[in-house]
């Protein structure tokens, strides 16, 4: 079987902006080479097709004559002669007289300074009534070189004390936020978005209730943080592969900024549906699961994913992963633990201190930023190892003062953590919108008096 020739790309005009219009464009000039096939199977949300020619990764174009739906569709693998394909929106309407044409183009995703203030679908369509975006960017991009990657040194700032004085990031990190349903993964990310000290923000809102969408637009991220956001956005309700895709969207947008030079801030929410898109995937394919129901597949792109972001010789991603955890034991929930294996750091959410109304609930005790000592000044590093010590105290000695038999004197370490237990909660504790240079946060942890 040879390979079609590399096919060029057809221009895009404002008539002709939408990502089917674009690829029936190219697929009229791949007809000519009579490589078009036919659906043979659908199966969930892939179908099979047999396909005189294609490859992994390429854009098809489906046509049914009978419905007259067409749609496009990403060839995943193949199962000997048949092509498997991942359609891009519900199959219903396909059937099999469903015709498939490769167009001999990769899938592109919308790029540069046109994205800010917008709100996109996976595809790069105005979800906002806006004018259309060109797609220049691709999604499915090598992660930088190991060594083409600059050494961490610079700390990102969010604007959140418990962050930024016990749990410092640095410009290019990778972070996982871990928590249960309800705890506050949302609330900390909008906290993050508007104190963050970046110049683009870039938001992939994956498998989201259509109305906390709305809600986390206005009420959350608000006008000032939605004018440096490009939001791309996948609600629950739509396909598997246009979920994955949105994250596919979501770090293509911010490889591009990077490139600009530009120190990006890059969130998704979150990455357990990223990973439960991927499964749906991997089992309408036939692959076998092997993790709690999930195929090898969900652990090969996960890594691909997750590398992307970083730091190059041209500018930084940071990238923060919301993680929903089941039950209370992350080590048992496969994406939690696959997550926290490939992260630089983790910050969990505790039901226990959202339950005591202890806002943002981060658990500093089972959190930690691998890149702190390489980014934190040393007096820094030595108050909050010394603040965690403390925490860990009274988290020891609880139940002894609750019953009245701890005993002032006989633990010096343990007095100390009673004396500035209400000034290091005070500390933690942080409101919405209020939001802490890291020279006053860096200050009020040395007033804490906890110098070791």
């Amino acid at each position: 079987m040879t390979s079609p020739t590399p096919l060029p790309e057809a221009p895009e005009s404002p008539e002709t902006a939408s990502l089917a219009d674009a690829l029936r464009a190219r697929a009229s000039r791949v007809s000519a080479l009579d490589l078009r096939g036919r659906v043979t199977r659908i199966t969930g949300c892939v179908l099979h097709a047999q396909l005189a020619d294609g490859r992994i990764g390429e854009e098809c174009l489906l046509r049914d004559p009978v419905s007259r739906v067409e749609m496009t569709a990403e060839i995943i693998g193949f199962d000997g002669e048949q092509a498997i394909l991942a359609p891009a929106d519900d199959v219903r309407g396909l059937s099999g007289r469903t015709e498939v044409t490769p167009t001999g183009a990769e899938p592109l995703g919308p790029a540069g300074p046109a994205l800010l203030g917008r709100v996109v679908d996976a595809f790069g369509r105005p979800l906002d009534g806006g004018p259309a975006i060109p797609r220049t960017v691709p999604l499915n991009a090598d992660p930088p070189a190991p060594l083409d990657r600059p050494v961490i040194a610079t700390p990102f700032v969010t604007g959140l004390r418990a962050i930024d004085g016990l749990l410092t990031l640095g410009r290019g990190q990778r972070i996982g936020i871990f928590g249960a349903a309800g705890v506050g993964k949302s609330t900390l990310l909008s906290q993050i978005i508007r104190g963050a000290q970046a110049d683009v923000v870039v938001l992939g809102l994956i498998g989201e209730r259509g109305r906390e969408v709305a809600e986390f637009l206005e009420r959350d991220l608000g006008p000032e943080g939605r004018r440096r956001a490009a939001v791309v956005v996948a609600t629950s309700d739509r396909s598997a592969p246009e979920r994955l895709r949105a994250a596919l969207t979501a770090t293509a947008a911010a490889e591009a900024f990077r490139a600009e030079g530009r120190n990006v801030l890059l969130l998704i929410d979150s990455a357990t549906r990223v990973a439960r898109a991927l499964r749906e995937i991997g089992l309408a394919a036939g692959e076998p699961p092997v993790r709690r129901g999930f195929p090898p597949s969900t652990f090969a792109q996960l890594p691909r994913l997750v590398e992307r972001p970083g730091q190059t010789r041209q500018g930084a991603i940071t990238a923060i992963y919301t993680v929903l955890v089941e039950g209370d034991d992350d080590a048992a929930d496969p994406v939690a633990d696959e997550m926290r294996s490939l992260l630089d750091g983790h910050i969990v959410l505790s039901r226990d201190l959202a339950a005591r109304g202890h806002y943002p609930a981060i658990d500093v005790l089972r959190s930690k930023s691998r890149v702190m000592p390489a980014v934190a000044p040393r007096p820094q590093v030595a108050a909050s190892h010394e603040v965690t010590a403390r925490l860990a105290k009274l988290e020891e000695i609880e139940i002894l003062v609750q019953v009245g038999e701890y005993r002032e004197g006989s633990d010096a370490l343990a007095d100390a953590a009673l004396a500035s237990r209400a000034a290091i909660e005070a500390f933690l504790r942080q409101d919405v919108g209020d939001h802490s240079p890291l020279s006053e946060t860096q200050a009020r942890l040395a007033a804490l008096g906890v110098a070791p």
